[in-house]
């Protein structure tokens, strides 16, 4: 197995800040996105990369663990032993939900074997069951939140610009929602409940910013849209497979479409096939900076009725019949 230099892939040193990590992240995310580089397998490689990257380093337990086996590795050590041994008495299912800066999590694929190995005993947080932002008197503020400590004017004072993330459904994000939020206070100010609004339209990933809500700069907040059991998102579109019963797709009828507003109603033509996808114009996510909406795509799948019975089983037979016979042919 390939043992991954995650501070490498980031260009940074090892002792470096969790402030040089995420400048790091992002510069390389920019330069190495999927939608800068059509088509660049060389360039979406690297991008995942980049994100497994960052999602070691950026999380302390996580970064303290692969420090382990870093050190080990430069002492010489039997690193994938010990990799192995560790792994053998993981409960984890292997799955792992992603954080990432400006970065739809549906589009970046597999981790490495070399991560899963690591660190999938933790299971489907990667933060060791400090779920972020899944209570249902809503996000956990106090835990999230981050003084940047960015300098001002080259004086060293700090703006205190904070950060935090928010979770939504993706019914919210075609709405647009609101979230109640308490940012915590420090030595200077007092903690302070505020109301931010999320806009229709609002992408995986995107940051809201609220002027002058932090300590004493201001607070962003990063949207996670949780996944959807019906939808895919693709970028403003959205994708969605439906069930046709066989004599509809064949002779052609109506068929019920779920939406993310009122369900609708779409004609089948006659002969349609399995997999076959429609267009729906405008039903898909708003466009966030206004000007109407993507589109949802609707795959056709094709589906016996249940149970089939007897005469249904004639009535296929004899379908059988005459075009093995060739005397349903015209």
């Amino acid at each position: 197995m390939e043992f991954k230099d995650y501070y490498k892939v980031l260009g940074i040193e090892r002792n470096a800040g969790r402030q040089a990590i995420s400048r790091a992240f992002r510069k390389l995310a920019r330069q190495y996105h999927p939608d800068v580089n059509p088509g660049n397998a060389e360039a979406e490689t690297h991008f995942k990369e980049i994100n497994e990257a960052y999602q070691v380093l950026n999380d302390p337990e996580r970064r303290a663990k692969y420090d382990q086996l870093l050190d080990l590795r430069q002492r010489g050590g039997g690193w994938e032993e010990l990799l192995r041994q560790q792994r053998s008495g993981a409960p984890g299912d292997g799955t792992y939900t992603v954080y990432t800066e400006g970065v739809n999590p549906e589009d970046l694929g597999q981790f490495s074997d070399f991560f899963q190995q690591l660190f999938g005993g933790l299971g489907g947080s990667p933060f060791g069951g400090r779920g972020r932002g899944r209570g249902a008197g809503g996000p956990n503020i106090e835990d999230l939140l981050q003084s940047h400590g960015r300098t001002a004017g080259g004086v060293g004072e700090a703006t205190g610009d904070v950060e935090g993330e928010v979770e939504i459904s993706l019914e919210e994000a075609f709405h647009g929602a609101t979230r109640t939020v308490t940012v915590p206070g420090d030595e200077r100010t007092k903690s302070r409940t505020i109301e931010v609004k999320i806009p229709r339209g609002v992408r995986n990933g995107q940051r809201i910013r609220a002027a002058g809500q932090g300590r004493g700069g201001d607070l962003y907040l990063v949207v996670r849209i949780r996944p959807h059991p019906a939808f895919r998102r693709q970028g403003d579109d959205v994708t969605c497979e439906i069930e046709v019963l066989v004599w509809t797709a064949a002779l052609g009828g109506d068929a019920r479409v779920p939406t993310l507003g009122d369900a609708m109603t779409m004609t089948i033509p006659a002969g349609t096939r399995d997999g076959r996808t429609f267009r729906l114009r405008g039903q898909g996510m708003p466009h966030v900076r206004g000007g109407g909406a993507g589109d949802e795509l609707v795959k056709v799948r094709l589906v016996l009725p249940d149970p089939v019975t007897p005469r249904d089983r004639e009535l296929f037979e004899e379908m059988r019949r005459l075009h093995e016979t060739g005397s349903g042919t015209a």
